[in-house]
């Protein structure tokens, strides 16, 4: 008996002083899961910079990257399209493609060549559903003063919205130095979705003109507009070697407003999932509870 208390008291002891070892354990169990539980609370997104924003609350729903600029492409074309209904030209008025316009705009495929004739209306539907390079410059050229005063225009025109990080040295987003960062795009965003005209444009699966006499048809770069499961009001694709593969846009998702701010994805339909990963996310329940 004698023995076998002992080896009761020697088991007894050895539980005693494992305790704190498990303790110890524990603890650095429940951090990591903790960790594990915070990362999941933000879409698992391939875009270098995202930046989702619910604008009637001015909640940040998610965001990587989202204060720092970086070349934009033809994500450009919505502040074109601003400053140009904003300059209230006539929307029926003809402006002929030049070989200026091909000039500076190389490497970019179109189908309008010089000598080309299109309405303003025209040309700013091109170039926001399709992101014609060519539609965009003509409407930069033909605005008041120039491509000059048409540049300055867009700088000032950010500079009213408190776009601090943006600038524009042209107007179609082929230059790397048209920069901004994703949070100042945002405000881009909403400020193309308080314009009817910027809507409907952006947002048309395709769009017919009638140049020299022939039908060409012209379709939509971002494929979520001709989902009947989305419901896009504002959009912008943009892509050139510095910046990626870019998509902005605002959508309503489980009943609101959303804006999706995805800038340098690095696979050909990345943005698109991104965008998709996001509306499950947002759907699940998840971004109610971000920010």
């Amino acid at each position: 008996m004698g023995k076998s208390l002992r080896i009761r008291a020697l088991a007894l002891s050895l539980l005693v002083a494992l305790a704190p070892l498990s303790a110890r354990a524990v603890a650095q169990v429940e951090p990591q899961s903790q960790s594990q539980s915070q990362s999941q609370s933000i879409p698992d997104l391939r875009s270098n910079a995202f930046y989702i924003l619910d604008p009637s609350g001015s909640k940040v729903l998610a965001a990587r990257n989202e204060r720092t600029a970086v070349p934009i492409a033809s994500i450009t074309k919505l502040m074109t399209a601003l400053v140009v209904l904003e300059a209230r030209q006539r929307m029926d008025q003809t402006i002929v493609i030049t070989r200026d316009d091909v000039r500076d705009t190389p490497g970019s495929r179109s189908r309008l060549a010089p000598g080309a004739r299109l309405s303003r209306s025209d040309l700013l539907h091109l170039a926001l559903m399709s992101s014609e390079n060519r539609a965009a410059h003509a409407l930069c050229r033909a605005y008041p003063g120039g491509m000059p005063a048409c540049v300055r225009a867009m700088n000032r025109k950010a500079a009213s919205l408190g776009m601090k990080t943006a600038r524009f040295v042209e107007p179609t987003g082929l230059s790397s130095s048209n920069v901004s960062s994703p949070v100042d795009l945002a405000k881009l965003v909403r400020a193309a979705a308080a314009n009817p005209t910027v809507r409907r444009f952006s947002t048309d699966p395709e769009h017919a003109v009638s140049v020299n006499g022939r039908v060409l048809e012209f379709r939509s770069t971002n494929s979520l507009v001709k989902k009947p499961d989305w419901q896009v009001t504002v959009q912008k694709t943009g892509y050139n070697a510095e910046a990626g593969r870019c998509l902005v846009m605002q959508a309503v998702i489980d009943g609101r407003d959303v804006v999706i701010i995805l800038l340098n994805s690095w696979g050909t339909l990345t943005r698109i999932g991104d965008a998709n990963r996001i509306r499950d996310w947002l759907e699940s329940g998840a971004g109610a509870h971000s920010g």
